[in-house]
Order: structure tokens, then C-alpha cells, then sequence
């Protein structure tokens, strides 16, 4: 890869249907900011999934880097991957989202006067409970996503993630974000070039809302 590529896109992918990780490696692969390497972690996925995302990192290997380790989740599966990552920002997204094709440009923008953002979403739902997912302060009541810092949509300079590791918690998104915020200029910006689809009922969110997990065992979803 090029060491001196501006952005690192760490992708994390657990047994995601294919249909929706072709969707998000696309929409990486169509932005309008072209300066980034796209980092695909496999955290330990069936060998029939990860066999079509070495394909896929082969038929795109200009941008794109495979790398595998057993299930460990998702929060450990990005620090790992930015052992890998040589870009001077780190980009997230989650294997069954999307960005839209500024969505790079737009974070890169908000460079300027920050080190970490967050943003909005444009968030998928199927009904209006789905806008609402299990708080962070306490996992019996929802809030909307709009009051949430979504994993993904975290974008901000290497050395903001190297120096606060993603704990595995749920969570770990905001516990990132407030730790960031004692040391780094962060921000939320009010954007929506992520797309966050939440009209599926398997997502990590979906489960904790489903049976209103205690925070011991939400921390087992991390």
C-alpha cells in the first residue's frame, strides 16, 4: 500500500450477509475522495464469507488489504487493524452500512478545526422504535440514534485512536468519544453521509433492544 495515503477505512466483519458487505465495500470504493487504503478485518468469519473478501481484496488490491484473526469483536478487531493502517486519519464503518460518496471529503473537511468527529446518520429504519437503541447509562431506556455517537461514524486523526483504545463494552463508540474529548478537539458534526441501516433485526442493537440487556450482559454483545 502507500505509505503516504492521507486515509485509513478499518472495516470490521463478523458473518455479515454478503449482499450487505458488497454494498459497503462499494460505497468505500465510489467516494470522491480517492487519497485512502481500505482496511477489511475479518474478525474470524465462516471461511465461505471470508474467502469472497480476499476475492474481493485481490480484484481491488490497489486499495484494498485482507487481514484475518479469530472472533475477538468488533472493538478489538479495529485496534488491531491500526497496527495495519498507515494513513495519518482513521475512517470506521460498519459491514452493513453504507457511505455516501462524500462522506470522506465531508470528515476530511471537518479536519480543520477538530482532531475526532462523529456525525448524524441517515438512518434506515422498517418502523419509528427503530430510531430509538438501548443507553449507554442505562440499557432499560432508549434514546434516539441522533443522540448517540455512532461507531462508525467516528473519523479523526491516528493518534486519537492510538491513544484510547476501544474498550469492550457496549457502548465503546461514546466511552471513545468522552475519553478522546479530555485530550483532542472533538466535534459532532450535523451531517448525514453515513448511511446506518437499522431495518434489520440481527444488528448487535437490535438484540440488546429486543430483551433489554443488564449492563453485565450487554458487555458480552461488544
Amino acid at each position: 500500500m502507500n505509505n503516504s495515503v492521507t486515509i485509513s477505512v478499518v472495516m470490521a466483519v463478523y458473518n455479515t450477509p454478503v449482499r450487505f458487505v458488497q454494498r459497503a465495500i462499494h460505497s468505500v470504493l465510489q467516494q470522491d475522495y480517492q487519497d485512502f487504503e481500505f482496511i477489511v478485518m475479518d474478525d474470524g468469519s465462516d471461511l465461505v464469507l471470508g474467502r469472497q473478501l480476499l476475492q474481493y481484496c485481490q480484484r481491488y488490491q490497489a486499495k484494498m488489504v485482507y487481514i484475518r484473526h479469530k472472533n475477538q469483536g468488533q472493538s478489538e478487531a479495529v485496534n488491531r487493524a491500526l497496527h495495519f493502517c498507515e494513513g495519518r486519519y482513521i475512517a470506521l464503518l460498519d459491514a452493513d452500512d453504507e457511505y455516501k460518496s462524500n462522506h470522506l471529503s465531508t470528515c476530511m473537511a471537518a479536519m480543520q478545526h477538530a482532531d475526532l468527529v462523529s456525525s448524524h446518520t441517515e438512518t434506515i429504519v422498517r418502523t419509528e422504535a427503530d430510531y430509538y437503541i438501548p443507553d449507554i447509562y442505562g440499557t432499560s431506556q432508549n434514546i434516539h440514534v441522533d443522540e448517540c455517537i455512532p461507531f462508525a461514524t467516528l473519523f479523526g486523526k491516528k493518534i486519537v485512536f492510538e491513544t484510547f483504545p476501544f474498550q469492550k463494552i457496549y457502548g465503546a463508540d461514546r466511552s471513545f468519544y468522552e475519553q478522546a474529548a479530555t485530550k483532542f478537539r472533538v466535534k459532532k458534526l450535523p451531517t448525514r453521509t453515513y448511511v446506518y441501516y437499522r431495518d434489520h433485526e440481527y444488528s448487535i442493537t437490535a438484540q440488546l433492544k429486543a430483551t433489554q440487556f443488564s449492563p453485565e450482559e450487554s458487555a458480552l454483545f461488544s
